[in-house]
C-alpha cells in the first residue's frame, strides 16, 4: 500500500511538470541559471570600475598631489635628473629643511629650503649661516659658496618668502643668484622620489 502511494505521487509530480512545460512555464530548476550575469555584463562593470578609478587619479593628481620629472642636477645626489618627484600641493607652511617644487623664470625647479621668514642669511668661509650661527648639514656633500655675481649678503628674508639653495651647493642655480622666492611662486612639499634606473 505504502509502495503504492509513493508511485502515484511521482507520476503526478511528472505530470505536473509535464504539464507546466507545455503550458510555457519554466521550471524552478532552470531559474537559477538565468540570474548569473553573463560575460558581457562582468567586463562592462570592469571597465565601469577602470573608468571609476582613472577619473579619481586624475582629480587627485591634478588638485591634491603634482607629479614633475626633474631636468637639472642642482639637488643632486637627492634627487638626480630624470627623477619623477611627486609633490604635495596644499602644504606652503614651509620650514628649514623641506624640499620644494618652485617656478623660476617660467620653469619648475626642485630647491630646499634653508631659511623663512624673519630668518637672517649669510654665507661665510665657513658655510652657510642663519641667524649668525653656522647651520650643520650632514646630508650636503659640497661647500656653500656665496657667489660674487650674486645676491648681497646678509639678507633677511620677509615675510611669504623662502630663501633655497640646492644640494649641489658648488654649481647649483638658486637663491643666491635670484634671489628669495615668493612662496605664491611655489608648488607644494615633495613627498616622494622615484628614481629612473638604467637597465
Amino acid at each position: 500500500m505504502q509502495k503504492t502511494k509513493e508511485t502515484a505521487y511521482v507520476l503526478q509530480h511528472a505530470s505536473d511538470g509535464h504539464k507546466k512545460r507545455r503550458n510555457g512555464e519554466v521550471p524552478h530548476a532552470s531559474v537559477s541559471h538565468t540570474a548569473h550575469t553573463t560575460l558581457a555584463q562582468d567586463v562592462l562593470q570592469l571597465l565601469l570600475k577602470i573608468a571609476v578609478i582613472s577619473l579619481a587619479l586624475v582629480l587627485l593628481f591634478t588638485f591634491v598631489f603634482g607629479i614633475y620629472r626633474s631636468t637639472d642636477i642642482s639637488m643632486k645626489p637627492a634627487i638626480q635628473d630624470g627623477d619623477l618627484v611627486i609633490y604635495y600641493r596644499f602644504d606652503k607652511s614651509y620650514v628649514a629643511s623641506d624640499t620644494i617644487i618652485l617656478e623660476c623664470d617660467g620653469e619648475k625647479q626642485v630647491r630646499r629650503v634653508v631659511a623663512v621668514a624673519g630668518d637672517e642669511v649669510d654665507i661665510v668661509e665657513g658655510g652657510l649661516m642663519i641667524n649668525g650661527s653656522l647651520v650643520q648639514e650632514p646630508d650636503i656633500y659640497e661647500e656653500t659658496l656665496h657667489y660674487t655675481d650674486g645676491v648681497s649678503m646678509p639678507l633677511t628674508v620677509e615675510p611669504g618668502e623662502v630663501f633655497v639653495l640646492g644640494d649641489g651647493r658648488q654649481s647649483s642655480v638658486d637663491s643666491r643668484l635670484y634671489d628669495v622666492v615668493n612662496v605664491k611662486d611655489t608648488f607644494g612639499t615633495v613627498m616622494a622620489v622615484i628614481r629612473r634606473r638604467n637597465i
